[in-house]
């Protein structure tokens, strides 16, 4: 299986075990936004600018950290190893609007879920993504997810 680019595929998968914690984030945020955006329109129409609103909830530093404390139990130690390389990873500075902790999380979530993308491991990257936007939803006390 190839990736989207076809830059990791099964030849030279090795590849991606050498990126550093925050490539795999930075992967892994791409992956995280398509998914929610592809969740939110599974919910039907609507105007764009709610669309992005409720994206922007689901992405936000909060609610990413959030998402990988619901997760935690669920992981296995690999990835455990892995999100716990990215929560600990040097980031040039933290955004005004996040607390340090959040931003961690959301870094640790971002880079386990590029590493499992890289990997090849969508169904696991799939599952993983309705499991957080449980924990999401059980944060902001809504069963609403669109």
């Amino acid at each position: 299986m190839e990736t989207l680019l076809g830059v990791i595929s099964p030849a030279n998968s090795q590849n991606y075990r050498q990126l550093s914690a925050l490539d795999l984030a930075f992967v892994g945020d791409g992956v995280y936004d398509l998914l929610a955006r592809e969740q939110l329109l599974l919910g039907g129409s609507c105007p764009v600018k709610k669309l992005h609103q409720r994206k922007t909830a689901w992405v936000c530093c909060s609610a990413q950290a959030a998402a990988l404390r619901a997760l935690w139990p669920s992981l296995t130690q690999e990835e455990q190893a892995v999100a716990l390389r990215g929560r600990n990873a040097h980031v040039g500075h933290v955004p005004k609007n996040a607390s340090t902790a959040d931003y961690h999380g959301a870094t640790a979530l971002e880079a386990l879920f590029g590493w499992l993308y890289l990997a090849g491991e969508t169904g696991r990257v799939r599952e993983l993504f309705a499991m957080s936007l449980e924990g999401v939803e059980r944060q902001n006390g809504s069963a609403e997810t669109t």
